[in-house]
């Protein structure tokens, strides 16, 4: 290798060392909101970025359950009293190793599934579809409703022991900003975000 590979090599791994973590790294983000009304049930579909820290990674492939969760909230305004809140609900997908049978399952609650890696498993995450969030009943015609939404390591339903090292580690908060919406209900439902 001649002396000039070897200091551009130098200067490269000087370069990539100087650069801050987040510029290396994705941040999670809420890409797409949207609603649909079938049946009489307010359906959401939603696309995330959502990384994984090596660490986290690395625990998940040692078989530790990571439990992620989707948060929604939807309100709307009252011009004689507070925000009205109309819903507020979350769904929880488990992903986790089985090291003997060497295969991923991601599923919510009881039920569970087969991938074949752990990038599989996210991209059930990653790309939310048909989230049953309410009954179109629930909400009132041709009022804009509000609301928020958030994805998140949801390092409570992690063993207790681990708990307490989530909590004092960054590589364990791993979360996307409250992303806003709103939409409407009636002859065609609207979206916005």
């Amino acid at each position: 290798m001649s002396m000039f590979y070897r200091f551009l090599l130098c200067l490269t791994l000087l370069f990539a060392q100087g650069l801050p973590a987040h510029a290396q790294e994705v941040e999670p983000a809420i890409q797409r909101i949207d609603f649909r009304v079938e049946q009489g049930r307010l359906l959401v579909d939603a696309d995330v970025d959502f990384p994984l820290t090596s660490a986290v990674r690395d625990a998940a492939e040692r078989g530790l359950p990571l439990y992620i969760t989707a948060d929604l909230t939807v309100g709307h305004s009252r011009w004689w009293w507070f925000d009205r809140t109309d819903l507020d609900t979350s769904i929880t997908w488990r992903i986790v190793f089985n090291a003997l049978t060497r295969q991923w399952r991601v599923g919510q609650g009881e039920l569970s599934f087969p991938v074949s890696s752990l990038d599989d498993a996210l991209t059930v995450v990653r790309n939310m579809r048909n989230w049953n969030v309410a009954a179109t009943a629930e909400f009132k015609h041709d009022i804009n409703y509000e609301g928020q939404m958030r994805v998140r390591l949801d390092n409570s339903l992690l063993p207790r022991p681990l708990q307490v090292n989530a909590l004092n580690s960054s590589a364990w908060s791993i979360s996307t900003p409250w992303t806003p919406f709103s939409f409407s209900i009636g002859p065609q439902t609207q979206v916005g975000q």
